[in-house]
């Protein structure tokens, strides 16, 4: 069986905010969409699902989050997970300037859980709450293999 990686979902409050937060880092939005009907019941396993999409992929075309706002059923709101809690975790991304991306994060008043921290001088990284209070992994490598 042949099997590929498709992409992250991640359910948000603002879907506008999140897409905007993603794409000033560098992502691009592939595709837009508002989805519902029986096809997307029986999918997504909830009755009256309504939801606005986006599709949003990294500049290389090798990573996709597909970020959704729901309209029906209400959204439930949960505490952010926690860095060592079980289930879904982080989404993760490399870039090749770390202050800037924090700057842009900033900007959208994203900021580091505690700092930036250097790995055996090979990454910066740090983790940050992005929108909807989603755990955001940034690292830039320092030294080339």
């Amino acid at each position: 069986m042949a099997i590929t990686f498709e992409n992250v979902g991640i359910a948000v409050s603002d879907l506008e905010a999140t897409i905007s937060f993603f794409t000033d880092l560098g992502l691009e939005v592939v595709g837009r969409d508002t989805v519902r009907g029986e096809w997307t019941d029986t999918a997504v396993g909830l009755d009256g699902n309504h939801a606005k999409i986006a599709m949003l992929q990294t500049p290389d075309g090798q990573g996709r989050l597909e970020l959704f706002e729901y309209i029906h059923p209400e959204a439930i709101t949960s505490n952010p997970t926690l860095p060592n809690e079980i289930g879904m975790h982080r989404v993760a991304f490399s870039v090749d300037d770390l202050d800037e991306a924090l700057a842009i994060a900033a900007r959208h008043g994203c900021h580091p859980l505690r700092g930036v921290a250097t790995y055996r001088d090979l990454y910066k990284l740090t983790y940050l709450r992005g929108p909807s209070g989603i755990l955001v992994m940034l690292a830039e490598k320092l030294t080339a293999e």
